[in-house]
């Protein structure tokens, strides 16, 4: 390499090296900073201290699994009441093609109503049918976010479909479902369904959980609980 090329080669790394560096410090400054809520929809509405058991459940709305492993979780949750919570976090597959713009929907439903939130995520598990792949390959995007827009109508009330509509072009709707991806990317969950108990990961992630199988998880929790209490010394008055 001649002394002119190598002077060359030397001022474009230089220049490069510093270019990364300022990309990379924006970036990181971008993301420094956390988002105002914790992610995810809590699904329990009560009391939750240090002895609650608390679930994360990492669902995509148009996922059959998904789908298949809501109605034994929500029976685990009703049976434990207060004793377990439930946080749900959105995690929109690349290779379902709806699956942003459903959780999309259920962002902007939970910012109008949040009593409605899970009965839109129950909805699109009814009707996951009509946003699946295949079935939306002969329509345009904007036909598909339409039937999405009414589904979410239909399920929280029609009089709530300008608002939901005018969602979809809010930028903040669009940073949260982005913000949901971002989080369980960061948790590690590549894929759904997938569980943590108390922040540990659930075994066979990507798998339906049944309700037998809920009850061998969280039961044992439970009885450790409650036979460290009895050990606990009794202050006497």
């Amino acid at each position: 390499m001649g002394t002119e090329k190598g002077t060359t080669y030397l001022l474009s790394s230089f220049f490069f090296s510093i270019i990364l560096t300022i990309v990379c410090h924006r970036t990181v400054k971008a993301q420094s900073l956390p988002p105002a809520k914790y992610d995810g929809f809590l699904y329990t509405n009560h009391r939750v201290d240090s002895d609650t058991i608390m679930i994360e459940a990492f669902f995509d709305p148009v996922c059959p699994d998904s789908r298949d492993a809501w109605p034994p979780l929500k029976q685990a949750i009703h049976h434990y009441g207060s004793r377990v919570s439930l946080i749900v976090h959105l995690l929109p597959l690349p290779y379902h093609d709806y699956a942003f713009s459903t959780s999309r929907a259920m962002h902007i439903v939970n910012l109008l109503n949040p009593s409605a939130t899970f009965r839109l995520l129950e909805s699109f598990f009814e009707y996951q049918g009509r946003f699946y792949n295949a079935q939306t390959s002969n329509k345009s995007r904007d036909a598909v976010v339409d039937e999405i827009i009414k589904l979410a109508a239909e399920t929280v009330g029609n009089s709530y479909y300008s608002a939901i509509e005018s969602g979809f072009n809010d930028r903040k709707t669009d940073l949260k479902t982005r913000i949901s991806f971002k989080y369980s990317a960061s948790r590690g969950v590549f894929g759904t369904p997938t569980f943590y108990i108390n922040g540990f990961a659930v075994p066979d992630s990507g798998s339906a959980i049944d309700y037998k199988q809920w009850r061998s998880f969280i039961d044992p929790l439970l009885l450790a609980q409650s036979r460290k209490r009895d050990n606990l010394p009794h202050l006497s008055l």
